[in-house]
């Protein structure tokens, strides 16, 4: 596979597994705290420390939307480039402890989360 269409496939699988996880910790938000209307939500999203890990995913998400938005051309180096950070997100090879461990934790106990970082770390592995 080209690297230009294995960046595309992880790129979606990555919005897959990001909005599995969003509402995993939405479900757990609300249970503790109550319902939240799509707002309040989008707030605690940008701007709440213990959300701060998804930051992750929707920072890298958009990266690569605007690289295959650029109108002059991709350089090869920059989808190389993010096929790297893809994979060493998956591989949570980050050095921030709560997200490796918020992450774990997702994977860990939502199936469709689990799966979805499968596949993508299938993807590496050719």
């Amino acid at each position: 596979m080209e690297n230009k269409e294995k960046l595309k496939n992880a790129r979606n699988l990555l919005l897959k597994l990001h909005k599995s996880m969003l509402d995993r910790e939405r479900e757990l938000y609300e249970g503790i705290h109550g319902p939240l209307k799509p707002t309040q939500f989008l707030s605690l999203l940008l701007e709440d420390e213990g959300f701060s890990w998804l930051r992750t995913f929707s920072m890298l998400i958009v990266e690569i939307d605007e690289l295959f938005a650029q109108k002059d051309g991709i350089e090869v180096g920059m989808i190389e480039a993010n096929l790297v950070k893809v994979n060493e997100l998956v591989e949570m090879k980050e050095h921030d402890e709560y997200f490796k461990a918020k992450y774990q934790n997702a994977i860990q106990r939502d199936p469709d989360s689990a799966g979805l970082h499968s596949e993508l770390r299938s993807l590496f592995l050719d």
